[in-house]
């Protein structure tokens, strides 16, 4: 995902949005001129895909079986967000685009994507029985979805039971809903030379996880309407535990410095070399460790919310059909077989015989849809032989149903940003928490009225 602030591409996007507004119609009037259950035929330009491993190639061979007359171009390249409104502007529109999820509602706002109702009416797909309902949630913006999903891989937390059954530390006690009694267990596993950490007790991945925390801890990143709400008193909770948790093992520069040095997919990893006792991981994460089965002993447990439920959040990609689109009856048919249930069985057993071949674990396929979700966890999913690993599956299976989305809006991947930044300048200490907020709602505030000002 690219992690560069869409501020400078978002007053491009602005006057892109009165460009196309004049050009021929908004995307609304352009979809409602569509016939999405006319049968797909010619020529489709995506652009999506890069570096397609045996899942998306397997779903790829599967939409090209079922679309047998359409002629599929495809530009395998990583989306980027000013190529693609440099592509709109030049007329170069492609029928289909792959993009991560939190830019959605930012194109959605600027009339630059078509809302994808009507597409789903005619394929007879319900998004609320097709996706979870935090991953449509995502893609929502003024009550119309405007994007196909894939893919949730929730996080939860990783223990190393080597490293805590040395401390004598059970894995309940990494109970996020419990800060006392997590930050004992963390004082007992945390070890140091002088300064510098050796193992940590825990690592929250802090930035790269922080909105888990704030919203797990009761805050919120935007209001209904998309706008943000950085500076809601309740977003403080989730920022305040990260700060106690690493000022308990020397402080947030020195813990950064030391997770950065992690050899995390390599054969010198984190878990190996026994330098961390727990660590927020997404799903696929068991997927690299698993090579590695007969040096490590694994557990998880879930991340649990202030009311100590278990509490994940959506991430992931998605296909739009942008304004201007040539063939947008094609591009609908595309999508929707792309996620179908059916494609998504052709992926399980493609990766179930990658993984046979290499002599892996196979940990699931998490598909952002709830029934190729289960699907493919009772046909492909089984005992791996470590009981360890069989418990940090299945953790990741109980915890999907618990997802929450971090808020659709025109600003998402600005907002992502600015609490990123409030983060650090709180864990560094300096700033408030109060001041940091305030700072990332200004900033992130300006962004949100670049998007809608069109």
């Amino acid at each position: 995902m690219r992690t560069r602030s869409l501020a400078g591409v978002v007053a491009g996007v602005a006057s892109l949005a009165l460009l196309t507004s004049c050009s021929g119609g908004g995307a609304e009037e352009q979809a409602a001129d569509v016939d999405f259950s006319a049968t797909p035929t010619g020529a489709l330009a995506a652009w999506g895909f890069e570096n397609a491993d045996d899942v998306g190639q397997s779903r790829l061979d599967y939409a090209a079986e079922q679309l047998g007359d359409v002629e599929v171009t495809l530009d395998a390249t990583a989306f980027d967000a000013q190529k693609f409104t440099t592509r709109i502007a030049g007329g170069d529109v492609p029928d289909v685009v792959q993009m991560d999820r939190r830019y959605v509602t930012t194109y959605a706002a600027q009339g630059l994507l078509m809302p994808l109702d009507a597409c789903f009416e005619a394929k007879d797909v319900n998004p609320t029985e097709r996706w979870y309902q935090n991953v449509v949630d995502d893609v929502t913006y003024q009550d119309a979805v405007y994007a196909v999903s894939q893919f949730y891989q929730p996080p939860a937390i990783l223990l190393n039971m080597n490293v805590l059954n040395e401390a004598g530390v059970a894995p309940e006690q990494f109970d996020t809903s419990d800060m006392d009694g997590l930050l004992a267990a963390i004082g007992k596993i945390y070890q140091a030379s002088g300064s510098t950490p050796t193992r940590l007790g825990f690592d929250p991945v802090a930035t790269g996880q922080g909105g888990l925390w704030v919203l797990g801890m009761g805050g919120q990143l935007t209001d209904a309407g998309g706008a943000p709400t950085l500076d809601d008193p309740a977003n403080a909770a989730g920022i305040d535990a990260l700060k106690q948790i690493t000022d308990a093992q020397g402080g947030y520069a020195a813990v950064k410095s030391f997770t950065d040095s992690f050899d995390t997919f390599g054969d010198v990893n984190q878990f190996v070399q026994n330098q961390v006792g727990a660590q927020v991981a997404n799903q696929w994460y068991p997927n690299v460790l698993g090579a590695y089965r007969d040096q490590i002993s694994l557990q998880a447990v879930p991340f649990r919310d202030a009311e100590g439920q278990p509490f994940s959040l959506a991430s992931g990609t998605a296909f739009v059909i942008p304004a201007g689109a040539k063939n947008p009856a094609a591009a609908c048919a595309w999508m929707t077989e792309l996620t179908s249930t059916d494609a998504w069985m052709a992926a399980g057993a493609a990766r179930a015989a990658t993984i046979e071949s290499k002599g892996g674990l196979n940990t699931g396929l998490f598909t952002g849809s709830p029934e190729a979700d289960e699907m493919i966890r009772d046909q492909f999913v089984v005992p791996t032989g470590d009981a360890g690993f069989d418990q940090v599956i299945s953790t990741y299976y109980d915890v999907v149903e618990s997802g929450k989305s971090f808020g659709s809006s025109p600003a998402g991947q600005d907002i992502q940003n600015e609490l990123n930044n409030a983060i650090t300048a709180v864990l560094l200490g300096d700033k408030t928490t109060e001041q940091a907020l305030a700072d990332a709602q200004q900033a992130a505030q300006r962004a949100y009225d670049n998007a809608t000002a069109g």
